[in-house]
Order: structure tokens, then sequence, then C-alpha cells
């Protein structure tokens, strides 16, 4: 055989590289549900903090302004009854005991105001200002100094009585940052249980639906005893679905199965009767033909009706192209190049990988000739990459118009327009896909860009 180089499978990696996209775009359902749950639960959180911070701010001023009051009054009574000696002895103890110091004020005294940019700073100085008296001044900080001041008046002498500012503050910027982050952690947990919760009997059903759609009933299922009722009906509802599905499935095996082999033995009468009893040679030939072909069509019946279960093992890709190539090498009509880089190893059952390519032969022996030769010019390539193997049977005809191309892998479905002389039953390729579909691969039909068709097979490197 000659050697050409192994052309890419692109409409494959194409395939593949779209369904990554969606997968990329999409979000699922479990993802949607939790974005949705935390951001409720965030924006409540956030509403709930707002609200209480709303409704502290006049108690926590009233109480604090209280305070504030409180000392400098007592502070400005004992003063005002102590004498001299005990005045200073007071002012030293109100410093070492209680940290309060009584500092004098003097006109060129530099201060800020409390808080100012704050509403609780803004509501504490008005109401210290409306208890002490209009005079009354309530600083941050005093030429520099940072603290809690406040101005007043003792038998008309200006005094500042600085006190500790963090006596004042029950509850801190951080304290409230702290809380929040707790819960908005304990509610996201929260919402990913409930979301994983919602999201397990779907992913569930999901699975289910995906094996039955391959086919593979008996995987698919679903626990008939949850505790929802909801999920529970839609379990034993999909269940009884499936069984219904496999028994429609059950039942067209065993009838195309049936008929095939029924049709068998008179077809075989008929074909002897014929050979001995009709005297035209051309006639004879013709009828002999016929008969040949409807039995070629009720192989492919026996195909299609074969059972959906296949046992992988690990094959040689080249020795089932030369069992494939053997029977037809020596056939005036095709002319096959091949290319297997690598000497790829696979997973797949090696009878029915050796039929999806004696298949893919013959239907470019039929309808892949070259224009104007009576030659089918057949490429057979493949390649290793990463888990996977991909493999490429192509022709030199006229290829098949794109908007049939999905339709060539559908039973009983032959492109007439595009390959004609069709004389099958329009399942060979049906067979290629569903085959290589239970070998757990993929299978694309291409129109190749210099003509032809070209089948594309991903199946799992061994």
């Amino acid at each position: 055989m000659n050697q050409v180089d192994a052309t890419s499978p692109a409409p494959l990696e194409m395939t593949q590289q779209a369904r990554g996209a969606r997968a990329r775009v999409s979000l699922n359902l479990f993802w949607r549900t939790f974005f949705l749950l935390a951001i409720l639960l965030i924006g409540s959180i956030l509403a709930w903090l707002q609200t209480l911070r709303a409704l502290e701010l006049e108690p926590r001023a009233l109480h604090t302004a209280q305070q504030i009051a409180s000392l400098v009054n007592l502070s400005r009574a004992a003063l005002l009854h102590a004498d001299g000696i005990a005045r200073l002895s007071l002012i030293k103890t109100m410093a070492d005991q209680e940290g309060l110091r009584i500092l004098p004020r003097e006109p060129n005294d530099q201060f800020e105001m409390f808080e100012a940019d704050n509403a609780l700073g803004q509501r504490v100085t008005a109401e210290v200002i409306e208890r002490l008296g209009p005079g009354t001044v309530v600083a941050q900080r005093v030429n520099h100094e940072p603290g809690l001041w406040v101005g007043f008046e003792i038998n008309g002498d200006s005094n500042w009585l600085l006190m500790d500012r963090a006596r004042f503050s029950p509850a801190s910027g951080r304290t409230w940052l702290i809380w929040m982050i707790t819960a908005a952690v304990l509610s996201l947990a929260g919402a990913a249980a409930i979301a994983r919760l919602i999201n397990k009997p779907l992913q569930q059903l999901s699975f289910a639906a995906n094996r039955v759609r391959d086919g593979d009933f008996d995987a698919s299922h679903l626990d008939e005893q949850v505790a929802t009722s909801e999920i529970r009906e839609v379990n034993i509802g999909f269940n009884r679905m499936a069984e219904k599905l496999a028994k429609v499935e059950q039942d067209r095996a065993i009838m195309l199965a049936g008929i095939s082999h029924d049709l068998r033995t008179p077809l075989a009468r008929l074909r002897l009767e014929t050979e001995m009893s009709v005297a035209d040679t051309d006639a004879r030939n013709h009828m002999v033909a016929d008969i040949v072909q409807l039995d070629a069509i009720i192989d492919k019946f026996l195909d299609y009706a074969r059972p959906d279960h296949v046992e992988l093992k690990t094959v040689r890709l080249a020795d089932v192209v030369d069992s494939c190539l053997y029977g037809v090498q020596d056939d005036p009509e095709l002319k096959i190049h091949v290319s297997l880089q690598d000497d790829p190893h696979v997973l797949a059952d090696e009878v029915e990988l050796a039929r999806v390519l004696s298949n893919l032969i013959e239907n470019a022996r039929r309808y892949g000739k070259t224009p104007g030769t009576p030659v089918s010019v057949i490429e057979i390539a493949a390649r290793a990459r990463e888990e996977w193997v991909l493999l490429k049977v192509r022709d030199h005809g006229p290829g098949v118009p794109p908007d049939i191309l999905a339709d060539l892998v559908k039973p009983f479905f032959r492109g007439d327009a595009a390959r004609t002389h069709a004389t099958g039953a329009g399942l060979g390729l049906s067979i290629v896909n569903k085959t290589i579909q239970r070998m757990g691969g993929m299978f694309v039909l291409a129109n190749s860009s210099s003509g032809g068709l070209a089948a594309h097979i991903k199946l799992q490197r061994a």
C-alpha cells in the first residue's frame, strides 16, 4: 500500500471545541441556584445590618451623650466643692484611677470636632451640648493629641476634660465586619447545601436520560423511594418510560432478526431454483444479482438489530485495517492509501470495528469514485491525540450536499441526489454510527475541502 500523510480529523475537533465553548458559556443548575441563593442571602444580611445600625444609632448616641455629660457634671461638682489641696488630690486621683484628665483650655488651642463627618458623632455632640449648655465643645483631637475632649467652664474658667474614647464605643466597625463575614459564610454554606439538595435528583435524572439516549436502559433506573413526592413521581414515570422503551427496542430487534432470518430460507431456495430453471443466461444473472442484493440487505438488517452491548478490548488498529483490506486489495475499482501514525491501539470490539471499516470502504467503493474514472481512491489515516485515536476514511468522489450530511446516519436514508445508483437499504452509515457510539466513540461525516466525503471516527486510546 502507498503511504500518505495523515490529515487532521478537523470536524471531530470542531465539534468537541463547540461543545466545550457551550460548556464554558452555560451554567449548570447547581451554580445558578447557588448564586441566586447567595445573592438573596447576602442582600438580606446587608439589609438587616443596615437596619440594625439605623435602629442602634439613636439609643447609642443617647447613651454615650449621657455618660459624657454625667462625667463632666460629676467632675465639675467635685472640683467646685473641694478646697485647693483636695482639688489637686482629686485631679490626680481621677487621672490615675479613672483615666480622666482636667486641663486648662487656652484661647489658642487647636481642636477637631468629634466625628463631624459621622451621623453618630454629630448626634452625640448635639446631645452633649443640649445637656451641658451652649458653650460646650466636644472634640476628638486637641493640639494634635487624640482622645475624647469636652470643653466646659468652672466658675468662668474654661477647661478640658480628656477621657478615653474607647469606653464610649460599644460596637466597633470591626465587630460588625466579623459578624457580617460569619453570617455570610454560614449563609453561603447553607446555600450550597440547598442547591446541592435541589440539584442532585435533577442530575440523576439527566444522567439516566443520557443513558437511555445511548441505549443503556438497565443503568437508567431511578430511586422510587425518595422522600419528596414530586421527585418520586418523576422517577417512577421515568422508570416506566425507560422500561417501555427497552421493551420496544427489544421487540424491534427481535422483529428485525426474525424477519431477516425467515427471509433467508426462501431467498436461498429462490436463488437455487433460478439458477437451475431459467434458461436465459442474461435474465438468470440479473435475477441472481437481485437475490444477492436482497440477501445483503438482510445482512444489514441483522447488523442493525445486533444487541447494543459490546466488550471493549485493546486492539491494534493496523491489524484491523489489514484484515479489512485483505479481501479487497485486488479489487480493480479500489486504490487505497494507508497512513497510521505511531501504530495506534484503541479500546474496541475487533469484530465490530472491522465491520465499521468494511462498511466505510464499501460505501466509498460504491459512491466515492473519482469523477471521470471507474476507480475509487480511498485514504485511511489515523493518529493518536491525548486519550483518543482519530481515524479518517476519505474518498475522492463527488461528495454530498451539506444540508443532508446529518441525515446520512439516519436509518433508511439514502442521499440519492448526490450519490446515484444507490442499491442498499440505507443502513450502512447508521450501523457505523451506532457501532461507534456503542464503543464510546464519536462518528462525524464531512465533505473534504479538496473533494470527496470524509468519515471521521474518534475512539478511546488504549
